[in-house]
């Protein structure tokens, strides 16, 4: 069965109109081309569905039938079509995101309200988890965007942003600590640490500069989330190392907080996709906005 749009509007039309005159006028069609197209749907359907008099033009009773299922059926395609519209030109839509905690609350949040200034109708999915956690959501593409610690070298994803971030002592504010000119490896190898979750970038970090130093932390707790972390420091349980973009860092006011003088304490933040998927036009131009933002 050979049926196409153009037959159905052309049928539509006629029905609706009661003339081949004004369907024609109304599709912008001549009246033969529209004759043909009818002709051709009565062929594919290999029924009749007009009765047509010099005069006259009326749907048959199997016309009658048809009209409302081919009514619905382009109802159904003129919307697709506007929604797509309206998707490619960002008046709405959806943009899932994974990302690393500590930027769920600062950078990220940033960068949605920039974006939402232009498009209000654009609505935003957030997973805010651990770093194994984003790269998994990311390759399975639940979400369209991810934004990671550390140096993503995984042929299943593409990084579309690079950034770093340097990596702070969080301490008690009358710590001795905050009185020695460098934070360094051996200073922080001197005392108790509250260090993240092995599964977290900042912890894989964290690691590498030790064994890159040949030391060895002293290790008296490890948290998943950095608010824990941040909470046994103000118990006095040790410090803790984390991302100076933390906000986390200043939600307590006795707390302070020094960036690690040692390159090594320095993650690299990317913004990563699946590799070979095409964006959404709201989610690629977000994109940009994360670039400014970050």
């Amino acid at each position: 069965m050979d049926l196409n749009l153009r037959q159905l509007r052309a049928f539509v039309s006629v029905v609706q109109t009661g003339s081949f005159t004004r369907a024609a006028t109304l599709l912008n069609l001549s009246q033969p081309a529209l004759t043909v197209q009818i002709r051709r749907l009565e062929e594919a359907l290999d029924a009749r569905l007009l009765d047509r008099t010099s005069r006259t033009v009326a749907p048959t009773r199997l016309g009658r039938e048809l009209l409302p299922v081919f009514q619905r059926v382009l109802r159904e395609l003129d919307s697709v079509v506007i929604d797509t519209r309206d998707l490619a030109a960002q008046r709405y839509g959806v943009v899932r995101v994974a990302t690393l905690p500590s930027f769920a609350a600062s950078s990220l949040a940033e960068a949605i309200a920039l974006f939402r200034a232009d498009h209000p109708g654009v609505t935003f999915q957030i997973k805010d988890v651990i770093a194994q956690r984003v790269l998994d959501l990311v390759r399975s593409e639940e979400v369209d965007l991810g934004i990671i610690g550390g140096e993503i070298r995984d042929p299943e994803v593409s990084t579309l942003y690079r950034t770093s971030d340097v990596l702070h002592v969080v301490y008690p504010h009358d710590h001795p600590i905050g009185t020695i000119p460098n934070v360094t490896t051996e200073v922080l190898a001197e005392h108790p640490l509250v260090l993240m979750d092995p599964a977290t970038s900042v912890r894989a970090v964290v690691d590498r500069a030790f064994i890159e130093a040949g030391r060895l932390p002293v290790v008296a707790c490890e948290a998943t989330y950095m608010m824990t972390a941040v909470g046994m420091v103000r118990a006095g349980l040790g410090l803790t190392i984390l991302p100076g973009s933390a906000r986390e860092i200043r939600a307590e006011a006795t707390l302070r907080s020094r960036p690690i003088a040692d390159p090594r304490f320095e993650r690299a933040v990317c913004l990563i996709k699946k590799a070979g998927r095409t964006l959404p036009a709201a989610v690629e131009t977000f994109c940009k906005t994360v670039a400014l933002i970050f």
